[in-house]
């Protein structure tokens, strides 16, 4: 059933069902409205996301400064939704049963620093195709600052090696031309060398069988990678925070940063600054010897 029709059915469950006010009814709808809105955006019917989709939307809802009236609203929106549709037998399981308090889902993945990402990247055994194509995988995601859609639907033809210049179209169809990097086009050349699909595809990134890898094979891949390091919490968005966070701690002009991330207002960005301005504070609180008061 498509979405619109799931989601009208839902309003109708609220206001007949449920006997919620015109005004409450009005405000989900909105709420969900802009959750179908990102899910078309990165490809996926709002009834198929799963609890990574929602904590990504939600991520992304961070930079948005909300209120806390509105960071439970939006909670208590998907929760109700998933719920009825669970409820009727829509979906088999609610991807917001684990999902935590408003207070602390909307906030920004952790990033890793240069170590944790020098690890991450030297963890795939590159004497494999499929190390290889891993090892790739990493290395442009971390050198580009790519969404995950983003990477798996990057082809060959919006490569230039040459010029070490991908092209990528983001968020509302927008293009842009982001650097590569020497390290990421050194990676993507080993790759290609030993690529070699049966049958010819356009995609840069293969699964074993020579078809597409879609996102979801590659939150997995990433997934398992940082489970063997160690790390908690990784994930594509993970690479794309670091990225910008680095960038910013080493001084890179904002307004670069922003057009490198696709992100249509530089308020998006900025909140990269607040980041690092974090990380400088406890940097200074640790090391200098007037931080602490007497």
């Amino acid at each position: 059933m498509p979405t619109r029709d799931l989601i009208r059915e839902y309003r109708i469950y609220l206001k007949a069902e449920k006997g919620l006010a015109k005004n409450s009814v009005e405000a989900y709808s909105r709420d969900l409205a802009k959750l179908a809105a990102w899910a078309e955006r990165v490809g996926v019917e709002v009834a198929e996301l799963d609890e990574r989709d929602l904590r990504e939307w939600m991520t992304d809802l961070s930079v948005e400064r909300l209120t806390e009236t509105s960071r439970r609203r939006y909670l208590s929106s998907i929760r109700g939704f998933f719920k009825f549709l669970a409820m009727e037998g829509h979906i088999s399981k609610d991807p917001t049963a684990n999902l935590m308090t408003a207070a602390r889902t909307f906030y920004l993945p952790r990033f890793l620093n240069s170590a944790e990402v020098e690890k991450l990247l030297s963890t795939p055994d590159v004497e494999t195709k499929t190390g290889l194509r891993d090892r790739a995988i990493f290395e442009v995601m971390y050198a580009c600052g790519l969404r995950v859609s983003e990477l798996a639907n990057l082809k060959l033809g919006e490569l230039d090696l040459e010029s070490g210049i991908l092209t990528t179209t983001g968020k509302g169809s927008k293009t842009r031309k982001v650097p590569i990097g020497g390290s990421a086009v050194e990676w993507l050349r080993r790759y290609f060398a030993v690529r070699k699909p049966k049958q010819p595809s356009e995609m840069v990134f293969l699964g074993d069988r020579g078809r597409q890898l879609d996102r979801h094979a590659i939150h997995r891949i990433i997934k398992e990678y940082a489970e063997k390091c160690g790390f908690e919490g990784v994930s594509a968005h993970t690479l794309r925070h670091s990225f910008a966070t680095h960038l910013v701690q080493n001084d890179a002009d904002i307004r670069s940063v922003q057009l490198m991330l696709g992100h249509a207002d530089i308020s998006t960005t900025q909140i990269y600054t607040h980041v690092t301005g974090k990380q400088l504070k406890k940097n200074y609180e640790r090391f200098h010897p007037r931080a602490a008061s007497k």
